[in-house]
């Protein structure tokens, strides 16, 4: 297979602009990590017009696919855990061309998982568990079920994946089996909510009380990276939270989580005065007891 893909590799792996070429081969059918392809060629560039640029091929009876990714796509893939399958990729690859051992120090760093990148996954898992978490429970307390069951389910997902990274581990495609063994717990909570024979409202009701405890007791770790940054002034307007860039990728989920953090006194409301009388712009820091 890699001698007929070769040339098409080849001239990818001969520009400068080319870190690295790796190879994915199917190893089981059906494949979720190759996409139901036969192998996959991933070439990470310094740069390009597209982030992402994907081609398909047919030779035999099989087929490949090319995906040909800038090295700050790769590195979005890594820190947001949008595109899962990067990790099964860099895990199990063959690597086919290394510029200046780009790909050994990427897949060095994925396997030491650096302290302050595991920081701000957590941050960003936590703020996505407590947007669906606050979310389904709105949907309880409105009597649809069936709506926040769908959040329930999500809220444990960001749940089991806060706890991999929290042992220091980058959450893959198969994290259920990854918190089975890491938290039996969370896996316990996930079996009830699915298996159960209760009627829904009541599994629900049951989840909503056991996941709000182990909500509480990672809040201190989830919370961490945005209160770090916080600290570094008196005081911020929303959109200046928003904005900061090391804050950008908790986007939408941002005043929900700043909410959170409010009601456990983990982040303190300031009122800075306006030309209107009794109206002020309503500002945040990290509570004053971090300090």
């Amino acid at each position: 297979m890699e001698d007929i893909l070769r040339p098409i590799y080849q001239e990818r792996a001969g520009q400068l602009n080319t870190l690295g070429v790796l190879m994915v081969e199917k190893r089981q059918k059906p494949s979720q990590t190759t996409d139901t392809f036969d192998v996959i060629l991933l070439v990470i560039v310094k740069e390009a017009e597209q982030p992402i640029f994907i081609k398909h091929y047919t030779f035999d009876d099989k087929k490949a696919a090319m995906h040909i990714v800038t090295e700050a796509q790769v590195q979005e893939w890594i820190l947001l855990g949008t595109n899962r399958k990067i990790f099964e990729w860099l895990h199990h690859a063959k690597v086919i061309f290394d510029r200046n051992e780009y790909i050994a120090n990427l897949i060095k760093e994925l396997k030491e998982f650096p302290f302050n990148g595991r920081k701000i996954k957590l941050g960003l898992e936590f703020s996505k568990l407590i947007r669906r978490y606050v979310d389904g429970k709105a949907l309880f307390e409105q009597n649809l079920y069936l709506d926040a069951y769908n959040h329930v389910v999500h809220s444990l997902h960001h749940l089991a994946r806060l706890a991999v990274i929290d042992n220091g581990l980058h959450p893959e495609l198969t994290v259920w089996h990854q918190v089975k063994i890491i938290e039996p717990e969370i896996y316990k909570l996930y079996e009830e909510l699915v298996n159960s024979e209760e009627p829904i409202e009541k599994r629900l009701e049951l989840l909503f009380l056991a996941s709000e405890f182990l909500i509480h007791s990672r809040t201190s770790m989830g919370s961490e990276h945005l209160l770090s940054v916080l600290c570094q002034k008196d005081y911020w307007t929303f959109n200046e939270i928003v904005s900061e860039k090391q804050l950008m990728p908790y986007s939408v989920d941002m005043s929900v989580l700043l909410e959170y953090l409010i009601d456990r006194h983990l982040v303190e409301v300031v009122n800075i005065d306006t030309k209107g009388r009794g109206v002020f712009h309503r500002c945040y820091r990290a509570s004053k007891k971090l300090s």
